[in-house]
């Protein structure tokens, strides 16, 4: 299968709740490689690079984070390959 990578924003309550951190370990699990950081307007910002299913399955799960966060919407957008070494937080 082709690798691909797609950036995703995440709106609601999402900083403060590890979000990053639940998300690192949810792409972990998912053997997708990238990074998760907080933007300065409150969003969180993921890029994903793996398997297109494995990613698909990511993006689901960033509707709804870990259970202290409220997500009001995450928009997904493809991306250019990049590759990483690992699934970071910043």
């Amino acid at each position: 299968m082709a690798k691909v990578c797609k950036r995703a924003l995440v709106k609601g309550r999402v900083q403060g709740v590890w979000y990053r951190g639940s998300t690192q370990r949810k792409a972990q699990e998912l053997g997708i490689s990238g990074w998760a950081k907080n933007l300065a307007d409150g969003r969180v910002e993921v890029l994903m690079c793996g398997e297109e299913s494995a990613l698909t399955e990511l993006a689901s799960w960033l509707h709804e984070g870990p259970p202290a966060a409220q997500v009001e919407s995450v928009s997904v957008s493809e991306e250019p390959w990049q590759a990483f070494e690992t699934f970071t937080t910043g």
